[in-house]
């Protein structure tokens, strides 16, 4: 049976509790992962969600910062998360659908401004996570599993809007695209999106400072759908909703969509 999954980085699920409503109601995925929720789990407004029928929620929160959250019309079983670089933070859970396909939600330390490990701690808690993912999945080889989320890395050159002008900007380096391939190439991982689209330019963030995003366009692809070999093949219909950065008090990243024949 098909099942439309979706990944966005809401920066604040209760700030932005309006568009996360018009998203579920026009449309109308059967997964919704959210990063970046900035909220208490008892605190995430979920009446709503359940009205337009996502009755099932696992989550991970803390007051004012990260948070991820799974919101499902499908029943969905938490089967846990991971501390990675042993930072303390909500960034990751892991739930498995009615049909067995296990959904890993990330969102990964966007790493400061200074691309130096030893100058920027914020930079060395990215790529210290990064790695713990890669050893994590070289351990337990994942299987029959989609890992969606804000993993704060544009990997390829045409993910960002200047290639060169980005070599030396956290999130497009060389030691992160690095890290990341890494870390995708440990657990076999498939690039739905870059699959099903895998020429042009591509973006799902575009800064808050830019006075009119949409003309200046420097956007980069932070977020991702990756899934296993065993179901990659399944993957399709794969888009951006781009229209959505536009939104009235929008997130800064726009919604990743997939669909699988599982």
């Amino acid at each position: 049976m098909p099942f439309t999954l979706a990944t966005w980085n809401i920066n604040s699920v209760r700030l932005r509790e309006p568009i996360v409503l018009k998203l579920l109601a026009e449309e109308a995925p059967d997964v919704l992962c959210l990063q970046e929720c900035k909220s208490p789990v008892d605190k995430i407004p979920t009446e709503g969600f359940a009205a337009l029928g996502y009755t099932h929620m696992i989550a991970r929160g803390q007051k004012g910062y990260n948070g991820v959250a799974i919101l499902s019309k499908r029943p969905i079983t938490d089967i846990g998360d991971q501390d990675f670089a042993s930072l303390g933070h909500a960034r990751h859970i892991a739930g498995q659908l009615d049909n067995g396909v296990v959904i890993h939600n990330f969102y990964v330390p966007a790493g400061g401004d200074v691309p130096d490990r030893d100058k920027n701690e914020k930079f060395r808690q990215k790529l210290d996570y990064l790695n713990e993912m890669r050893d994590w999945f070289h351990g337990d080889r994942p299987q029959k599993s989609i890992l969606v989320g804000d993993l704060n890395i544009a990997p390829r050159e045409d993910d960002v809007w200047d290639h060169k002008k980005l070599l030396k900007v956290v999130s497009h380096t060389p030691v992160e695209v690095e890290q990341l391939a890494e870390t995708q190439d440990a657990g076999s991982w498939v690039d739905i999106t870059r699959q099903d689209i895998p020429d042009g330019r591509l973006y799902s963030w575009w800064s808050y400072r830019a006075r009119d995003w949409d003309a200046a366009d420097k956007g980069r692809r932070l977020d991702h759908i990756w899934a296993t070999p065993d179901i990659s093949n399944a993957g399709h219909s794969s888009r951006i909703l781009r229209d959505a950065r536009g939104w009235e008090k929008p997130s800064d990243h726009a919604p990743v969509f997939a669909t699988f024949d599982l």
